[in-house]
């Protein structure tokens, strides 16, 4: 490469940066601009936000004891709770078993007193109703042979011979 073509390639370099510094400059320029726009419309804002921000602050110094007792107490009260569902599952498994027992108590009485009134009620039958049927028996027995004495009308023998085909 020639001498002038390295100065015209020198030159042309240095006018790019040159141009590339101007440019850089006007960037930060705008950009300067712009954040004092924007810090001078914001300005009123923060004026009327500190005392919000503050205020804000106070409110929540002050609760922070109130929050803070109100957490201890409701993990307080969560505690017994747990407690108490506790006593209350215990007392509940322990009813139930009670009530199992004496249902399985209950079960059994009914059981034997069942058994009891079946055997009553065949000692009742083979004591007092087989002998009151013998009587009944015996009674209509007496009453046929009264009925039939009393009539003294005897069938005569053909009669007594179709009643004998009728019957079989």
């Amino acid at each position: 490469m020639s001498e002038d073509v390295f100065r015209w390639v020198i030159t042309v370099g240095v006018a790019l940066a040159w141009v590339t510094t101007l440019l850089t400059a006007v960037v930060v320029l705008a950009m300067y601009r712009t954040s004092k726009r924007m810090e001078d419309r914001i300005g009123p804002v923060l004026d009327k936000a500190g005392p919000i921000l503050d205020t804000a602050r106070s409110i929540v110094d002050d609760a922070k004891p109130k929050i803070e007792d109100i957490i201890e107490k409701a993990s307080e009260m969560t505690a017994l709770a747990r407690d108490q569902v506790a006593r209350l599952d215990v007392l509940v498994t322990e009813t139930a078993e009670r009530a199992r027992l004496q249902i399985d108590r209950v079960d059994i009485l009914v059981t034997d007193t069942v058994d009891r009134v079946q055997e009553t009620t065949m000692a009742v039958q083979s004591t007092i109703l087989k002998p009151v049927r013998e009587i009944n028996g015996l009674v209509s027995g007496v009453r046929a042979a009264i009925s039939a004495l009393a009539q003294r009308n005897r069938a005569s023998v053909d009669h007594a011979t179709q009643d004998e085909e009728m019957f079989i």
